[in-house]
């Protein structure tokens, strides 16, 4: 196969992922708001991810590595802030 064809796969991919990621990063962050959202699916998401970005590190694939880096980060803001609010929700019950 075509290399160049393979690289715009691959960049579709990561585009992507990332902008998958980064509505639910954004409406998180401006409303704290994550009752919604499920702790396990973000937790190994972010886990994914960041074994994903270990790969690309060690493979020296830097697109691998940059688009898990960015969506690890993204799961991780999430993670917290569901971490944050079901804490002091129950703290507070």
């Amino acid at each position: 196969m075509d290399s160049t064809f393979i690289n715009i796969i691959g960049t579709i991919a990561a585009v992507s992922m990332v902008l998958g990621y980064l509505p639910q990063t954004v409406r998180t962050i401006r409303t704290r708001s994550t009752d919604d959202i499920a702790m396990g699916t973000f937790l190994l998401m972010g886990i994914g991810g960041f074994f994903f970005a270990l790969q690309g590190f060690l493979l020296g694939n830097i697109p691998l590595f940059l688009t898990n880096l960015l969506t690890t980060t993204m799961s991780a803001i999430i993670f917290g802030i569901k971490i944050h609010n079901d804490y002091f929700k129950n703290k507070k019950k």
